[in-house]
C-alpha cells in the first residue's frame, strides 16, 4: 500500500500558465513542472529561503525539498 500524500502548502500561483522560447523546434522535449516544484523553486531562488526554510514553509521534509 502507497504512503498517503501529504498536503503541501502553495503560498504563490504562477501569473503565466506557459512558457516556451519564441522560436520552437519540434526536437526539444516539453518541460512541465507541478505547483509543488513551481513553489519551490520559487521560494529558493526568487525568495532567498534556505531549503530548510522552504520546506518549514511547504510543511513538507527537507529531503522532499
Amino acid at each position: 500500500m502507497p504512503r498517503p500524500k501529504k498536503c503541501r502548502r502553495i503560498c504563490h500561483f504562477p501569473d503565466t500558465l506557459s512558457f516556451a522560447p519564441l522560436e520552437t523546434s519540434g526536437d526539444r522535449p516539453v518541460i512541465v513542472l507541478t505547483l509543488e516544484e513551481y513553489e519551490t523553486i520559487r521560494l529558493i531562488d526568487r525568495e532567498g529561503f534556505s531549503q530548510e526554510q522552504c520546506s518549514e514553509q511547504m510543511k513538507v521534509a527537507r529531503t522532499t525539498i
